[in-house]
């Protein structure tokens, strides 16, 4: 990481990244006040991008990245916001794929921090990171902005946007202490992002959610379509960037968003752009496919997972690096995984919420007849798995553990010491 130098308020992009980290201390704060208040003193968005906005429990990056993907290969400048970094910072947000260089960030918090210094109700990390990338983004020229809830929607910071089109990937139960303890109620919160005229699509749903998505969508008068059969049949035979049968459903949601915003791709485009989209942490494959990475933290993710890893390996069994943090349902991701374990090694991994090895094996361990491990170190962990030649090893259970993993694979010296 480099310093940027004197920039206004800061000296460097280490003081500016310190500050905005440091605004945690405000916590998660459901509400649209703060947000609109930022938006009107920035005036932001820029008036003529056009937004295409996500939310879901399951998938949204995906359908984000589809989208953003093939905005790209139709000629359009494309500015992509998402939900949580895995290595560093600058990944929340991209203009036609190229990540926020250092001295952006630098420069646009230093003028943030100015901005919001006096205010009684300091906004979070989420509202001044969302704020920044809209800053860039009008700036930058970009036409079409794809962003991603960070969680809920409809007292997501990011509903405080006016939208061209709304996008719901499929609804699982997730968050509960924030969005409710059951799918009706996590439903409920999801469909805040619909609005009155504004085009809305959304994945198929069980039926207690489609019910009050469309519940909403009437009540509102938001056009709501659901993915159709011929929907997802003009995707069976279209190559993907990103493995699963799940992805199909997401590259057909991320197309009916494009074409609803009036950016519909020609056929060449579409093609290149779902088979050219890279995102990572989606069943992503490292040391010729020895170990694979995939960000699932709750039970649909892990049996979307599991569906890919059979599609992909048929009956092989991986050797499971896993770890979790507080609020996940950690035994029942652990026996849909159980099916494809020949043994699961728990892994400590930096972060405050993260649940200890031991804890995990002693309470969760899906099978007695499954092998097991308790790890003193991530590091090493991988790096054994980079050496093993006869099995597999699939890092699955948090979106953390995923990123810290993928920073320990992108060292300079890991192959060095994988050797």
């Amino acid at each position: 990481m480099t310093d940027s130098g004197s920039v206004g308020s800061f000296s460097s992009y280490r003081e500016a990244i310190s500050w905005l980290y440091g605004t945690q201390q405000f916590g998660i704060k459901l509400g649209l006040e703060n947000m609109a208040r930022l938006l009107s003193a920035m005036h932001l968005p820029d008036a003529n991008a056009r937004v295409i906005h996500v939310a879901g429990t399951n998938g949204k990056g995906s359908v984000c990245a589809f989208s953003d993907s093939m905005l790209q290969a139709s000629g359009y400048r494309s500015g992509l916001f998402t939900s949580p970094h895995l290595v560093h910072y600058g990944e929340r947000m991209r203009i036609n794929g190229l990540e926020i260089p250092e001295p952006e960030i630098a420069t646009r918090l230093s003028r943030l921090h100015e901005l919001v210094a006096e205010w009684e109700q300091h906004p979070t990390f989420f509202e001044l990171t969302l704020a920044l990338a809209l800053d860039w983004f009008r700036d930058d020229g970009v036409e079409v902005i794809v962003l991603e809830t960070g969680m809920g929607g409809r007292l997501d910071a990011t509903n405080a946007v006016p939208s061209t089109t709304s996008v719901i990937t499929p609804i699982a139960i997730d968050h509960q202490k924030w969005l409710g303890i059951d799918l009706a109620s996590i439903a409920a919160e999801k469909a805040g992002i619909l609005k009155p005229g504004v085009p809305a699509f959304s994945s198929p749903q069980p039926a207690e959610v489609a019910e009050v998505l469309q519940a909403t969508a009437d009540r509102i008068g938001a056009p709501l379509t659901f993915l159709s059969d011929p929907q997802l049949s003009e995707m069976a035979d279209v190559p993907l960037g990103l493995a699963g049968a799940h992805q199909r459903s997401n590259a057909a949601l991320a197309l009916a968003a494009v074409r609803a915003i009036g950016c519909a791709p020609e056929s060449e485009a579409m093609h290149h752009g779902l088979r050219a989209v890279r995102w990572p942490a989606r069943f992503e494959r490292f040391f010729d496919g020895r170990i694979i990475i995939d960000g699932a933290h709750n039970v649909q993710a892990a049996e979307a997972t599991v569906a890919t890893w059979q599609l992909t390996y048929g009956k092989e069994k991986a050797d499971i690096v896993f770890g979790s943090v507080a609020d996940k349902d950690q035994h029942a991701i652990l026996k849909v995984l159980a099916p494809i374990a020949a043994t699961i090694h728990y892994v400590p991994f930096a972060s405050a919420r993260a649940i200890a090895p031991e804890q995990l094996a002693k309470d969760c361990h899906p099978d007695p007849d499954i092998p097991l491990t308790i790890a003193a170190s991530l590091r090493d962990t991988i790096i054994a798995a980079a050496r093993s030649n006869h099995s597999r090893t699939l890092v699955v259970g948090s979106l953390f553990l995923a990123g810290e993993s993928i920073a320990i694979l992108r060292e300079d010296d890991f192959e060095n010491s994988a050797q």
